[in-house]
């Protein structure tokens, strides 16, 4: 029998984990066990998984990461697990009745390794006009069983083999712990040893946006961060074999990128703001990228304050 375990990075979000595990004791395909690890060094959500793993019918492992890395975190739960199948969630996340199971249908019916969804970002209603209007939370969309580019992997709604993860090293990169795209790059490595990694429409997830996540200032830097990531596996060769001359190339391109989201941005605020602040966020997507030419790259992870935290999934570019 397949065994599917679900595989939750948790911080500071009781209320939301909350909702989460909720949604999954309700699955039409129930996980084999769920694995939650808390990325902190107080124990906060002990009570609430106990309280969860006492009237759930699947076993339920919980454990702290006490150093701020996520991908030691992530790699914890790897350690944890058991089932043949891992499936990623974000703690921020809903998802619905049918999500395991589509997943595993997925999986079965296109012989893949891999099966990865879509993460909706939802504002609430009482959002400023200017984010109800902008896209800034834009989700990527494809036909159920399509193979997904390397460009467009991340784990906020995936199901893996889970040896497939175990054999890669790390699994996830612990260099990349404090600054993300550590799920990108392990993903675009199991692309690389040939894993076929698929499409999954039905499978949504939902992602609440907070009111942190609403700011110019968060949206600029997920952008930044998005561009940054996104260069620096390029330059890795996740995505695929580069040159000197593709990289000069491609970093020519972003700086004239930049200047010309810049120059709409500018153009188009009189319009309205969603449409500035939108362009303002591809300036610094492409700025980004070059900062990736400098030692420097923005660790996410390395502050508590939620203003500046990112999504664990997902890179903006």
């Amino acid at each position: 029998m397949t065994t599917v375990s679900v595989v939750i990075c948790t911080h500071r979000r009781l209320e939301r984990l909350a909702q989460l595990l909720e949604d999954i004791a309700l699955q039409t395909r129930l996980p084999d066990e769920v694995v939650i690890v808390e990325n902190d060094q107080a124990p906060n959500a002990q009570d609430l998984v106990a309280a969860f793993a006492a009237r759930v019918g699947f076993p339920v492992r919980y454990a702290v990461e006490p150093r701020k890395n996520i991908s030691r975190t992530r790699n914890h739960t790897v350690r944890l697990a058991t089932g043949d199948w891992l499936a990623f969630v974000d703690d921020d996340e809903r998802v619905p009745p049918n999500w395991l199971g589509d997943l595993l249908d997925t999986a079965d019916r296109f012989q893949a390794g891999g099966v990865l969804g879509p993460v909706i970002s939802t504002p609430p209603p009482d959002a400023p006009d200017w984010i109800r209007r902008g896209r800034f939370y834009a989700v990527h969309h494809a036909t159920t069983g399509a193979p997904v580019r390397r460009e467009r992997m991340w784990v906020g709604n995936a199901l893996l083999r889970g040896d497939a993860v175990r054999a890669e090293p790390g699994p996830f990169d612990e260099a990349m712990g404090l600054t993300g795209g550590e799920d990108s790059d392990m993903l675009a490595r199991l692309a690389q040893r040939g894993v076929k990694i698929v499409w999954c429409e039905e499978a949504a997830v939902r992602e609440p946006v907070e009111a942190a996540r609403m700011r110019p200032r968060w949206i600029l830097l997920r952008a930044m961060r998005g561009g940054q990531n996104y260069a620096r596996l390029w330059r890795l060769g996740r995505f695929g074999e580069v040159s000197a001359a593709f990289m000069v190339v491609f970093m020519l391109r972003a700086a004239a990128q930049a200047l010309v989201a810049l120059a709409l941005a500018l153009l188009l605020l009189p319009v309205g703001r969603h449409h500035a602040m939108y362009w303002l966020a591809k300036a610094a997507a492409n700025g980004g990228k070059l900062t990736t030419l400098t030692p420097w790259h923005y660790e996410e992870y390395a502050t508590d304050d939620e203003e500046e935290q990112l999504p664990i999934a997902g890179a903006g570019r």
